[in-house]
């Protein structure tokens, strides 16, 4: 399924779409702010996480095919628990604030519901991602609880992190 808001397409990650996808994730990690992928990273064991063990991967992709923005879709947790799917999203630099994220977070919804999905849970939501917070926020999502002091944010330090929660079919 592909779905386009002018200018974004969202489709699934191709193998080829990795040497792109990759510096966008990079960048965002090493920044330590906002994701708890150490920042000092590998490619492969960045690659294994968000390409291998997602059920499956998504790209955004601009007006000229350029990819903007990447998601991913997987169980929360496995046996009884995997009704419930997890996401991570990240934006390239260039494309925040143009509605790339809002964009792959309703398709990654739809996606959920689509693969069988009956809820969605982020379990990391960093409280001083303000622009995230409130985004997700925006889309439905509530904040199920407060970790403290459970992000290790790479300039202020420890701060608390927001579990968040949208039930997709009632």
């Amino acid at each position: 399924m592909t779905t386009s808001a002018a200018p974004v397409t969202i489709r699934p990650l191709e193998a080829a779409d990795w040497p792109a996808v990759w510096p966008i994730l990079r960048t965002t990690f090493q920044a330590g702010d906002t994701y708890s992928f150490a920042p000092d990273s590998t490619e492969a064991e960045i690659h294994r996480a968000w390409v291998e063990l997602p059920a499956t991967t998504f790209v955004a992709c601009g007006v000229g095919g350029e990819i903007v923005g990447t998601y991913f879709i997987k169980p929360n947790q496995t046996g009884l628990g995997a009704h419930v799917c997890n996401c991570g999203y990240v934006v390239a630099p260039a494309a925040q604030r143009l509605g790339v994220a809002s964009l792959m977070c309703e398709h990654s919804q739809q996606q959920a519901v689509a693969m069988g999905f009956r809820a969605m849970q982020f379990n990391l939501v960093v409280a001083s991602n303000v622009r995230a917070v409130r985004l997700w926020q925006h889309l439905g999502f509530a904040v199920v609880g407060t970790l403290p002091g459970a992000f290790r944010h790479r300039t202020l330090g420890y701060v608390d992190a927001h579990v968040m929660f949208k039930t997709l079919v009632a």
